[in-house]
């Protein structure tokens, strides 16, 4: 069938370009796209080749929401005209030239083909759900299993690194454990979204150094650190600000590149680490759908840009070139 799909070539040009999709096997469903979420942190390292998960051209985007319009001889319990949530394509769209498009995981697409459930799959969107919120679900679902799998218990201390999208919602993650957090980060947009999403103290990098910042906070230092920002540099300051025998989360993506920490400070901490890595699947991408239907998570706080198919390729050229005001960004598709 044919689609309409942001494209992304070799020298990172963008383009909104037409492609041709299969037809949904047995196991699969096609899913007519109505709002796609940006993740400005992996798919632009994907862009930029930080990360790889295939050759370009790409497809990026790994969240929507949409209309399921056909279904597989296989499916259960979906039909067509249900609203559905989508973590990521199965198939690889392919351009009018017979070029074979990396889908990664190419959710910016007119048309998806997913399966239901499991790692990549979709699943029934709630009914008190806006569709437009909701395709932002995987950032904030990712920093909910990151807490749920260092679980910090209530009234510790607790210092987020990075507040964009997955730093908010580990905030909002731990403020619903009852933890004391403290929200870092140089951006005062970003400081003021951690505010609502409930962090108790705010550090402003711009201002006053963090290290300083956090001893007087927490003298003998922070009982759990995650680093949200993704910046190799940032590790080592912020395993610092760990107290003796402290928790330190590997919250953020540092890219395929090796590069060094000192291993010493976190030794002789005696520090208990973790590295999450995706969203939780299923458990926790319907836990953030249910928060964000009964308000628990005002999600829509955190979109900045609301953004038509059309004029996604200049979006991404301006994210692309550092433009800051980018941070929640959405895309409605016709």
């Amino acid at each position: 069938m044919e689609a309409t799909a942001l494209i992304t070539d070799e020298n990172r040009q963008f383009s909104l370009r037409p492609v041709r999709l299969p037809e949904p096997k047995g196991n699969q469903v096609l899913v007519k796209t109505s709002f796609s979420g940006v993740s400005i942190g992996t798919e632009f390292a994907l862009i930029r080749n930080k990360i790889s998960w295939g050759p370009y051209p790409l497809c990026t985007g790994y969240m929507s929401t949409g209309v399921v319009e056909q279904t597989g001889s296989d499916i259960k319990g979906i039909k067509v005209g249900d609203r559905v949530f989508v973590r990521s394509s199965v198939v690889s769209p392919v351009l009018e030239d017979g070029t074979v498009v990396s889908a990664v995981s190419g959710t910016h697409c007119s048309h998806v083909i997913s399966e239901v459930g499991g790692t990549p799959g979709l699943g029934l969107l709630p009914e008190d759900c806006d569709p437009e919120t909701s395709s932002m679900f995987v950032m904030p679902a990712v920093g909910y299993i990151s807490v749920d799998t260092s679980a910090p218990q209530m009234g510790e201390s607790v210092v987020v690194v990075g507040c964009g999208l997955i730093g908010l919602g580990v905030i909002a993650a731990c403020v619903m454990r009852g933890c004391r957090v403290i929200a870092v980060d140089l951006e005062p947009h970003q400081l003021e979204l951690a505010r609502a999403f409930g962090a108790d103290e705010l550090i402003n990098v711009n201002e006053q150094p963090m290290g300083e910042a956090v001893k007087r906070l927490c003298p003998n230092g922070a009982d759990v650190v995650y680093e949200s920002t993704g910046i190799p540099a940032m590790i080592q300051p912020a395993i610092e600000l760990c107290r003796l025998e402290g928790k330190f989360i590997w919250q953020g993506n540092y890219g395929k590149e090796p590069f060094n920490f000192s291993f010493l400070p976190s030794h002789e901490r005696r520090l208990k680490m973790f590295f999450p890595c995706d969203d939780g699947y299923m458990p926790c991408r319907m836990t953030v759908l249910k928060h964000m239907s009964m308000g628990l998570l005002p999600w829509e706080k955190t979109i900045t840009h609301r953004v038509d198919a059309t004029d996604a390729p200049a979006a991404y050229e301006k994210i692309l070139q550092g433009d800051k005001s980018y941070m929640g960004v959405v895309v409605r598709w016709p």
